[in-house]
């Protein structure tokens, strides 16, 4: 497991201690409704704990975002590709503070170089909820280009988009 770092923020794998983080965003209705909060606490473990294994089973996964200021850690951005689902995808939460900030573009850069460079992947792709639109929006602003339409294993069709490298 590896860390990476933005102008502003180090991304790191997350660890135990981080789970006051994924409480306050999953436990959070409107911040989490994408990504299958709420959730109680014993869940937001599980979603940690999930992370975690994540990096031992691919060698990849999420970060945690943590501001190089000091402050408490915004959320989580990075690659994951759950058993059974079609791709691997770029992702990111962020508690309802961060956002607006331009920390999303800043990490999704990061972490989308560092696929590119370190890991040589040949292509970066992310997909999200139809209605998902403030993420849709951010793929967009990454320069991400839609590149098929699919079904994945919990029943949505989603579009999947190539994210470019960032120059």
């Amino acid at each position: 497991m590896h860390s990476i770092e933005t102008e502003q923020f180090v991304l790191k794998p997350p660890k135990e201690g981080d789970l006051p983080v994924y409480r306050a965003f999953f436990s959070d209705r409107e911040a989490s409704r994408f990504y299958g909060g709420p959730l109680r606490d014993d869940q937001s473990w599980r979603v940690l704990a999930g992370h975690l294994g994540h990096w031992h089973l691919r060698g990849y996964g999420m970060w945690m975002v943590v501001p190089k200021n000091g402050k408490a850690a915004i959320g989580g951005c990075g690659f994951v590709w759950p058993d059974g689902w079609p791709r691997r995808e770029l992702t990111w939460w962020l508690m309802p503070e961060a956002r607006g900030t331009g920390a999303a573009v800043e990490i999704s850069n990061a972490a989308i170089r560092h696929a590119y460079d370190a890991y040589r992947w040949p292509l970066v792709e992310t997909h999200m909820d139809d209605s998902n639109h403030a993420a849709r929006k951010l793929v967009l602003k990454l320069g991400g280009r839609e590149i098929a339409r699919e079904e994945f294993p919990d029943g949505k069709t989603r579009s999947v988009y190539q994210l470019p490298r960032p120059s």
